[in-house]
């Protein structure tokens, strides 16, 4: 059986890295240590458990099934661009993952555009991770993805602009990001935060991503009664120029040293 799902995992293509059990792990373009590090910053502080959940543009399923394993009650999938596709295959990835895993998942195969009330309900919570900057109809999507969270909204996201101070976002026509023509939009985060405050959420929460400064995951809040703690000081979004310097500490610590060396002297003899 396990030689059987392995030679079947072999012959598609990933982006979700899920252990399926019985020493077989898909091999996608993001790790499990990558996947594993979102989702902990995703669900860590929510509880979960009962809480309806609408994940959109699932692909492989990975967020859906780390949904489920920590307990929400009915997880509806759904996608649309990577499940119909005939070179990505996203759909015969996730009924493979889904049937291993036994989760109890329902799949819809439906454009963002077409989400509603009626076509697939409301939710506690709606996950929309890695899409908003690939809808060319960015800003009505959202809209729509909006209207169907209860309680919380979690949008993933690709930034750009962040040395603006001002909401603003950037169009890319063509492959300028990286060569991919569907990355449409690069938001700065006071612009999403924007957009997430003009649906209706009362806090936004904005979490620094493990990919780096160019992704962030918001957290848009209703009704806070299932957050189990608050975003930490050393979990939230900086400053683009404050992230930069602490990711050139962790790549230079003695360079970084010396620099807060530096400062303190100033600072001690006002320099």
């Amino acid at each position: 059986m396990t030689v059987d799902l392995q030679s079947r995992v072999a012959a598609l293509p990933w982006h979700h890295s899920i252990d399926l059990g019985g020493g077989v792990v898909t091999s996608g373009n993001k790790s499990v240590a990558q996947c594993n590090d979102e989702a902990t910053l995703i669900f860590d502080r929510i509880d979960l458990r009962g809480r309806s959940v609408l994940d959109i543009g699932a692909w492989n399923g990975f967020f859906s099934f780390e949904a489920k394993r920590r307990g929400a009650g009915r997880v509806l999938a759904t996608d649309s661009y990577c499940w119909a596709h005939p070179d990505i295959k996203g759909r015969e990835a996730f009924e493979i993952a889904r049937s291993a895993l036994g989760f109890e998942i329902d799949a819809q195969e439906i454009d963002a555009a077409d989400l509603s009330a009626e076509t697939v309900g409301k939710f506690d919570i709606v996950l929309y991770l890695g899409v908003f900057y690939h809808r060319y109809d960015a800003i009505e999507s959202l809209a729509k993805v909006a209207r169907l969270a209860k309680e919380l909204l979690i949008v993933e996201t690709h930034l750009e602009l962040r040395n603006v101070d001002v909401p603003a976002m950037v169009f890319f026509p063509g492959r300028e990001l990286a060569q991919d023509p569907t990355n449409w939009w690069g938001p700065n985060e006071h612009c999403m935060k924007a957009l997430l405050q003009g649906h209706g959420f009362d806090e936004i929460e904005m979490t620094a991503h493990p990919a780096g400064s160019n992704r962030a995951i918001f957290h848009a809040w209703r009704d806070t009664n299932m957050r189990i703690s608050g975003l930490t000081e050393e979990s939230r979004l900086k400053p683009l120029t404050e992230t930069l310097r602490r990711d050139f500490e962790k790549r230079h610590p003695l360079l970084g040293w010396i620099r807060s060396m530096l400062i303190l002297v100033r600072r001690r003899f006002r320099l």
